[in-house]
């Protein structure tokens, strides 16, 4: 089912009275509950089968991520190989699910992952602070998109959102959503971290899934708090509850911070323990990172061959 906000929900979003009444009208977050779930799903231990199946499974799910501002196509065209084949000694691993560039690399991108799984995904709309005119955002958007982008991961206004403008940021969305066409998925970036509380989060998520989203996300890795486990379940908890409601299935994809095979294989348990199997697909979850891949190879390696063999075995990105 399409992720525009269905016919139950439509009146919701019929004006900013409407809309601020809904979104405060969401329960309260219990920050001391949410918190303590989240550490009680991370000390969940695997069996070494399971852990290679989630390694696997990780691997497919990470958007192989570089932005920088000192990102060049050769950079760019590294990154797209390592995307397709991510260990060049083992056929077997799985290739990752996108790589994500900026804009003005969208091309480069797309030609170094020709012929494969993998998408591209482009950040948009004046990326990472958001702090442009509309009609500055949507030129950002629909470049992306000409140029081959599969996917737009879109920034919102922190500082509508904030003061409580909460029509003009569901309506920003609904306009890069059509900006985007038939061909590319929306990803939308709340910046937990700048949200300041649970409640904002909740309140965020909801009002990305109203105004179109296919994904929520949370982070752009560009501020000292990115994804963590309870912003994460918060936002696993939105999907599922509006699924519940909509019959609409909505991604999440957590970004910066996770670095490890350890970090990753938390959060898939908190996918499943809270939306549910259906999201643990590379269509309905992502890993934002650039770092996480290296140690989800070595680890790969290391159940395969029983020697751990350390950061020379990978490529640095």
């Amino acid at each position: 089912m399409s992720s525009t906000a269905p016919h139950a929900l439509s009146d919701v979003t019929a004006s900013d009275g409407t809309l601020r009444r809904f979104l405060h009208g969401l329960p309260g977050v219990d920050a001391v509950g949410l918190e303590a779930r989240a550490a009680s799903l991370g000390t969940r231990s695997i069996k070494t089968t399971a852990k290679a199946y989630a390694i696997d499974l990780a691997i497919s799910m990470v958007d192989l991520t570089t932005l920088e501002g000192a990102d060049t196509p050769g950079k760019v065209r590294a990154l797209g190989a390592k995307a397709v084949r991510p260990d060049p000694t083992d056929r077997t691993a799985p290739a990752t699910a996108a790589v994500c560039v900026y804009p003005d690399m969208v091309a480069t991108a797309k030609e170094a992952v020709a012929g494969s799984t993998v998408k591209v995904a482009s950040v948009a709309t004046a990326f990472p602070a958001g702090r442009a005119p509309l009609s500055v955002k949507l030129a950002d958007v629909r470049e992306a998109v000409a140029a081959g982008a599969d996917e737009i991961d879109m920034v919102i206004d922190r500082g509508a959102f904030l003061a409580g403008n909460y029509l003009k940021v569901h309506d920003e969305i609904t306009a890069v959503k059509e900006a985007c066409g038939t061909s590319a998925r929306l990803k939308v970036i709340f910046e937990t971290g700048e949200l300041s509380t649970y409640d904002n989060i909740r309140r965020a998520s909801w009002l990305g899934m109203l105004a179109g989203a296919d994904f929520i996300k949370t982070s752009t890795g560009k501020v000292a708090v990115n994804a963590t486990p309870a912003n994460t379940l918060l936002m696993l908890e939105a999907v599922r509850d509006f699924r519940a409601q909509t019959g609409v299935r909505i991604g999440v994809k957590p970004a910066g911070g996770i670095r490890t095979s350890k970090d990753a294989i938390k959060f898939l348990v908190l996918v499943n323990e809270t939306a549910g199997e259906d999201w643990l697909d590379n269509h309905w979850f992502r890993f934002g990172a650039s770092s996480l891949l290296n140690d989800l190879l070595m680890q790969r390696q290391k159940l395969a061959t029983g020697r751990y063999s350390g950061p020379d075995y990978v490529t640095v990105d």
